[in-house]
């Protein structure tokens, strides 16, 4: 193999090498946007559940002075 043609054939390994980085770059990147956006939901929907919870808290302590008035004036 001439000097040029070993050149040739390890310009058109590096060439492959950086399209195959390219590659997983953008599928990386792509991934990275997925589980940003999945993070997000993920965070909205904990926060809706918190506050859920806290509703749910207060109707029942709510509930529960009730009873002890009604337990109270009887």
């Amino acid at each position: 193999m001439s000097s040029l043609a070993k050149s040739e054939a390890d310009l058109n390994r590096l060439q492959e090498g950086l399209q195959d980085v390219v590659r997983r770059l953008n599928a990386l990147e792509e991934e990275n946007r997925s589980l940003k956006a999945r993070q997000e939901n993920l965070v909205n929907e904990r926060a809706s559940l918190v506050q859920r919870n806290e509703e749910a808290r207060s109707r029942v302590e709510a509930m529960i002075e009730r009873l002890k008035a009604l337990e109270s004036a009887g």
